[in-house]
């Protein structure tokens, strides 16, 4: 059993390493993009839309709720790879850290 000292260093340790994750986060982009390319998304790992690209094609549809679907479908899909980047990331950073009995990330 850990003494409460070294839970309390790691906890810190592992604080840092989170703040540390969050930052380069928030620089890093991700882009994705919905209906074959038509609307591309550009959104910081802080979960900013930075960029939002939407083809000409698609404005001479003339169909609103088109271009919404395609603008959400988009902006989900750069919001999960942020998701899946920030669990990698976590995962990477805190491997072969002991853990308390019960807490998991």
């Amino acid at each position: 059993m850990m003494n409460m000292g070294k839970m309390m260093h790691q906890a810190k340790k592992m604080q840092e390493k989170m703040q540390q994750m969050q930052e380069e986060m928030a620089k890093a982009e991700v882009s994705a993009e919905a209906g074959n390319g038509m609307v591309r998304i550009v959104a910081t790992g802080d979960r900013r839309i930075r960029r939002i690209d939407i083809d000409d094609a698609l404005w001479q549809e003339q169909d609103k709720a088109l271009v919404e679907d395609m603008v959400a479908a988009a902006v989900n899909a750069a919001m999960q790879q942020i998701e899946d980047t920030m669990a990698a990331r976590q995962k990477e950073a805190f491997s072969g850290m002991p853990l308390p009995p019960g807490l998991s990330l």
